[in-house]
């Protein structure tokens, strides 16, 4: 399965509180899968579809990262990860406590 692995995971919104981690292709399928039929469109199909040419060979894996990502963001639910500030990790000390 390592060679189907995206080169940056795809966080998906899933709740108010909770974020996917799409990390590679089967990730990205077993999403899609778990869609409501009721709410498929042409863009989920051809998700699908990038998707499961991935899985099997057939298109390039950036195919399937690019087609997940443009699902996501047009049923607004991509999110994009804040960076941890620089000097929250360095101002803890080893019993994260904060150094004055």
């Amino acid at each position: 399965m390592s060679d189907r692995l995206f080169d940056k995971p795809v966080y998906i919104k899933k709740g108010r509180y909770l974020t996917l981690e799409l990390t590679n292709v089967y990730d990205a399928l077993m999403f899609l899968h778990e869609w409501p039929e009721d709410d498929r469109d042409l863009i989920y199909e051809t998700a699908w579809k990038a998707c499961c040419d991935a899985y099997d060979g057939v298109k390039p894996v950036i195919a399937a990262r690019n087609a997940i990502k443009g699902f996501a963001s047009k049923r607004d639910i991509l999110d994009i990860p804040n960076p941890p500030i620089p000097w929250s990790a360095s101002a803890l000390s080893n019993n994260d406590q904060l150094r004055v």
